[in-house]
């Protein structure tokens, strides 16, 4: 596997005009469309399944499979949608995507839409990044304008629309039929599943509902080939993805590489922790996967490696975090996030990271109760594979993980509020936090 760079999504980014027709235009754009549109619309399902694209969205599914999860049309509509509800907190991805370039995103919605018989899709966006809504209405329009959506699409007979769709700013609305209620009108919460969405999904009706980027990968695999796909990333997890770091590293940002590349080689990359660290703890996928430690530098980001270690490939959201960093703050802060969060459609949810965030408050302050560590563990057990979605599961993950990694840490804490185990003076990552009373 080479280690090297493989800018495709973010190829022209750092031209003056990327977001334009114009540019994506320059750079093999829609070109890919005009071969889709000359094949059959199965031949596509297949080479997507042929080429490994698998979720880009966190679970990792194989994405051409859950195109073929749609039963045969019975005559009536079918859809779309893509989640560009960006919300686990470290995950920013999808958002520079459809900032720098998105008709890689239009031009992969009109081709999924033909491989699966759709004639209307949708974008759910992030209700915050009104920025981000502005830029995909326009590049709507743009393609619209250029021949690419609307009726009879470059003379095949295809019609497509699609429409951008402004959620209300609710972390729960990643989850796919969280969304879908939401799309319709309703209270954004979790369906009780089957019937899953390829059977009856936005208005009762066959839906496929894909991530951003999975979605945006999906023109250049129709223009070079499924084997050119394959040929990156490993055996089981093929392809290339966008690994964004952030946190205490020389140079943040948007690193796009072949999966199974580590950590240590993106840290060279991006120039390493910053001058006079060290590495303490990270994420592989955002705040919802269990945290690795330096010991965990050389695991292949991939599918399969990272969750032989203990975690999840996620969304590729790499926060590092240094020596200046108290385990238990950041941990403390992610569940706060979480409690706020949770729908209240589920107890073990609901109830769990209530007392989750109450526990954690504490150790933070210094507080601790006797057993408060062994208690953590206890409800984060009662969440575990027993919350109606995944919202739950992942607020357990960075609790059980930074005991497993850090428990002195956390007997510490029992008895020491986190800012005299580490001075704020020493800590730049929550340097805008006053220094509680």
């Amino acid at each position: 596997m080479s280690t090297v760079l493989t800018p495709i999504l973010t190829k022209f980014w750092d031209h003056p005009q990327s977001w334009t027709m114009a540019t994506y235009e320059d750079n093999e754009g829609y070109q890919a469309l005009r071969a889709a549109l000359a094949k059959d619309p199965a031949d596509l399902v297949a080479m997507t399944k042929d080429s490994g694209l698998r979720g880009r969205g966190g679970a990792g599914f194989p994405t051409g499979l859950k195109w073929g999860f749609l039963p045969p049309p019975d005559g009536g509509p079918r859809y779309l949608v893509v989640n560009a509800d960006e919300s686990e907190p470290g995950t920013c991805k999808d958002t520079p995507l459809m900032m720098a370039a998105p008709q890689f995103l239009i031009e992969g919605m009109i081709i999924t839409s033909y491989a699966i018989g759709c004639h209307h899709a949708f974008i759910y966006v992030r209700g915050e990044i009104v920025h981000v809504y502005r830029r995909l209405l326009r590049a709507v329009e743009e393609a619209y304008a250029s021949g690419y959506l609307g009726k009879d699409i470059l003379g095949s007979g295809f019609d497509l629309d699609i429409t951008v769709h402004a959620g209300a700013g609710a972390y729960i609305c990643g989850e796919e039929t969280a969304l879908l209620d939401s799309l319709e009108g309703r209270r954004g919460q979790p369906r009780l599943k089957p019937p899953f969405p390829a059977v009856a999904g936005l208005y009762a009706r066959p839906t496929v509902v894909n991530n951003v980027e999975s979605i945006a990968s999906v023109p250049p695999i129709v223009l070079h080939g499924a084997d050119w796909f394959a040929d990156m990333g490993t055996e089981k997890s093929q392809g290339f993805g966008i690994f964004s770091l952030s946190g205490h590293v020389t140079r943040p940002g948007q690193y796009e590489a072949p999966l199974g590349i580590t950590l240590r080689e993106l840290l060279e990359m991006a120039g390493g922790v910053r001058d006079g660290h060290r590495l303490k703890f990270w994420t592989p996928g955002g705040s919802s996967t269990p945290i690795f430690t330096d010991a965990h530098l050389d695991v292949p980001l991939d599918f399969e490696s990272v969750a032989k270690e203990g975690s999840m490939l996620g969304t590729r959201a790499l926060q590092i975090f240094d020596e200046t960093t108290s385990v238990v703050h950041a941990v403390s802060r992610w569940t706060d996030f979480y409690a706020h969060e949770s729908c209240g459609k589920c107890t073990p949810c609901r109830e769990g990271t209530f007392w989750l965030k109450q526990i954690m408050t504490r150790l933070e302050n210094g507080q601790g109760h006797e057993g408060d560590i062994e208690k953590l563990d206890d409800i984060c057990d009662n969440i575990l594979g027993r919350a109606f979605c995944a919202l739950g599961d992942g607020a357990t993950s960075p609790v059980t993980s930074a005991i497993q990694y850090f428990r002195e840490e956390f007997e510490q804490a029992m008895h020491t509020p986190w800012y005299e185990l580490f001075p704020p003076e020493r800590s730049t990552l929550f340097a805008k936090e006053s220094q509680p009373a």
